[in-house]
């Protein structure tokens, strides 16, 4: 069994509100669990206005196809959100 970690830090510029930034992460977050299936949440950072941290969690037998999972989902990311992606990274761990 292989899990894979996507972390995603975004940059709000022009963000005045934590309800603004609710918003933005709510719907990055509904859009990636229907399309993909995967757990996501928002890590640290909760109340900063300017940043926003999501982590990606999935599991599969196959690292490949895990791989292809998130690099698909961060592309989906980076087209779906107007913000700036400043920091992505994929992690997967191998477990017996």
């Amino acid at each position: 069994m292989v899990i894979g970690v996507l972390s995603v830090e975004y940059w709000l510029h022009g963000n005045d509100s934590l309800k603004g930034k609710r918003r933005i992460a709510n719907s990055l977050k509904q859009k990636v669990r229907n399309q993909f299936n995967v757990s996501i949440a928002e890590v640290g950072s909760e109340d900063s206005l300017s940043r926003l941290k999501l982590k990606i969690v999935s599991v599969s037998n196959s690292e490949r196809h895990l791989q292809s999972r998130l690099t698909k989902c961060l592309s989906m990311m980076e087209a779906a959100c107007s913000e700036e992606m400043v920091y992505s990274d994929m992690e997967f761990f191998g477990v017996e």
